[in-house]
């Protein structure tokens, strides 16, 4: 089994070995599998978590460029292309 970003996968050799369960063998290991879940969410609860529990990130409040700054960057913008047209000549 791997785990990737707290899911767990099966490899192909697991797959294959599970494959060749029956249906009783698979509720079985279903159920086995739903108790050690909830012994584990159990322990958390009275260990307390080790990790910090996830936040919302919140937006950034976005900033907004006046009419002038936008001018100034088009002009500068502008100024740099005409260098770089007359360079070629």
């Amino acid at each position: 089994m791997v785990d990737f970003w707290g899911q767990k996968f099966l490899t192909g050799a697991m797959s294959a070995s599970i494959a060749s369960l029956s249906a009783k063998q698979l509720r079985r290991a279903a159920n086995i599998k739903d108790k050690i879940q909830s012994l584990g969410k159990e322990l958390e609860r009275i260990l307390g978590s080790s990790s910090k529990p996830v936040s919302v990130a919140v937006p950034k409040k976005r900033h907004k460029m006046s009419a002038a700054g936008r001018a100034r960057i088009a002009a500068a913008a502008k100024a740099r292309w005409a260098r770089v047209k007359a360079a070629k000549k």
